[in-house]
């Protein structure tokens, strides 16, 4: 059996050189910018602010209704459901959409005043090995305990999204496992409605719960 290997990590924030003043901006921006930026201007609350709950705004909401205040525009944003993605392209596609939408029925074109335009950002990711090893589900729940909130944050987030895998790690390793309950409780799991120690203990939970006894 292979063991389920916790790995944590560091980012390190890059400035694309890339702003917007308003939305006809942001929307060019938000059609060429690389898929690590859409990543990270609507993941980087949930990692900063881990202990909000639930669902911070991402930042491009953020900015619509704070610098623009385009509130219905701004509101749209804030409720797409993020979990229902399997991939980065497939959450540009719709907030593309919904900006087109918004721009083609409104002449209004408000900028955002001086200093408050919209910085593109992104992150580089540094995958860190930690001595954690399970393997089992027992040692797995142990574990689960132990690991840092960037731990957890790689292999659900991360895991899924920024580095395209399709599903989270830990559901992954339970479907290898051949425990396909779990694996689906996990992956159906919508991790963006916890805190992420909220999340920690829900995971254990599910293990507790659908793991052998």
């Amino acid at each position: 059996m292979n063991g389920f290997h916790f790995n944590t990590k560091s980012d390190q924030t890059i400035l694309l050189g890339r702003k917007a003043r308003n939305l006809s901006e942001l929307l060019s921006g938000l059609q060429t910018v690389p898929n690590s930026s859409i990543y990270y201007h609507t993941h980087k609350y949930l990692h900063q602010h881990q202990y909000l709950s639930p669902e911070p705004p991402n930042d491009f909401a953020y900015w619509i209704t704070q610098a623009l205040n385009e509130q219905t525009l701004g509101e749209q944003i804030s409720s797409v459901d993020i979990v229902q993605f399997r991939t980065i392209e497939e959450l540009r596609t719709t907030f593309v959409r919904l900006f087109q939408t918004h721009l083609a029925g409104t002449e209004r074109l408000p900028s955002a005043p001086l200093g408050q335009e919209f910085h593109f950002m992104t992150s580089r990711i540094f995958v860190l090995k930690t001595p954690y090893v399970a393997r089992s589900l027992e040692e797995f729940r142990e574990m689960l305990q132990r690991v840092s909130i960037n731990t957890l944050y790689y292999h659900v987030f991360d895991a899924k999204l920024k580095l395209e895998k399709g599903d989270n790690d830990f559901s992954r390793w339970f479907r290898d496992l051949g425990n396909l309950e779990l694996a689906e409780q996990v992956s159906r799991l919508d991790p963006y409605t916890y805190t992420l120690e909220g999340l920690r203990n829900k995971l254990i939970h599910l293990v507790e719960k659908y793991g052998p006894h």
